[in-house]
Parts: C-alpha cells; sequence; structure tokens
C-alpha cells in the first residue's frame, strides 16, 4: 500500500491555489471533468518526492455549480484534522502569510509550530525543521486568532 494524496473540497479554487502557493506548494497538474462538473487540482512541495516515486500531494476537488446556478457549501468533516508541513524557517513564513492577509491562527510562539486556516477553513500546521528557534517578537506575545 502506498499513500497518495489528501482531498479537500475548495469553494475558490483560485483563492485556495493562491493560499496554498502562499505556503511553497505548485500545482503540478489539473483535470477538468465535463461531464461529472468537477475539477481536481493536484498540488506539491517542489521538491518533496518523499514516497516512492510519487510526490506526496494535496488535491484540492471543486464541484462546478449545479445546473440551477445554485452554490454548494462543503463544510469540514469531523473526522478531518488538518495538514501538517515542516518548513525551513517558521518565522519568514508566517511573516510571508500575514504580510498577505493571512490570519497567523496559532502564532509560533515558542519558534516551533504555528497554525493558519486555507480560504475554505481547512487547517494548516506549520512546523520548524529542526530545533526550535528562539522566542522572537512579535510571535512571542501575539494571542492566538480564532479557532486552528
Amino acid at each position: 500500500m502506498n499513500y497518495l494524496h489528501t482531498m479537500l473540497r475548495v469553494a475558490d479554487p483560485d483563492a485556495t491555489v493562491a493560499f496554498f502557493k502562499l505556503l511553497g506548494l505548485d500545482e503540478v497538474r489539473r483535470q477538468d471533468d465535463e461531464r461529472g462538473r468537477y475539477t481536481l487540482i493536484f498540488l506539491a512541495v517542489p521538491e518533496d518526492t518523499a514516497i516512492g516515486d510519487r510526490r506526496v500531494e494535496v488535491e484540492l476537488t471543486y464541484n462546478w455549480l449545479p445546473e440551477d446556478g445554485e452554490a454548494e457549501h462543503y463544510t469540514g468533516g469531523r473526522n478531518f484534522g488538518h495538514l501538517a508541513y515542516r518548513v525551513d524557517d517558521i518565522y519568514a513564513l508566517c511573516h510571508t502569510l500575514k504580510e498577505a492577509g493571512v490570519t497567523i491562527n496559532r502564532p509560533p510562539r515558542d519558534g516551533r509550530m504555528a497554525f493558519v486556516r486555507s480560504p475554505d477553513g481547512i487547517s494548516i500546521e506549520l512546523l520548524q525543521a529542526g530545533d526550535a528557534k528562539a522566542p522572537a517578537e512579535p510571535w512571542a506575545s501575539m494571542p492566538n486568532m480564532g479557532a486552528w
């Protein structure tokens, strides 16, 4: 058995791809299915070839508007927790995200862990590679914002 990907339903594929781009993931392929009325967008970290000959991927599934034009809205399932990524510099990435308007729900006060949410409310854990960084401002005194 081999792990292939994690699938997330999204309401705004452009906003979600832009968000994951800020995290360092690139779109590696896209598939539109006219008959099924959906789009699949696969994202991966460019250098990630961690599992055999396959990248570890996030699959974004965008269900097109129904024929009557009424928008569908998906909420997170109770069994889904979060996606997690190891990052080279948690402070630099959180700064980039904050500058782009992303709320840092759980700031990296400990220099090791932070949480943010995608445009669809998917919780993303960011973990510092190697040892934790020394506590630093503005992160050390920043409070949690919302749920993470």
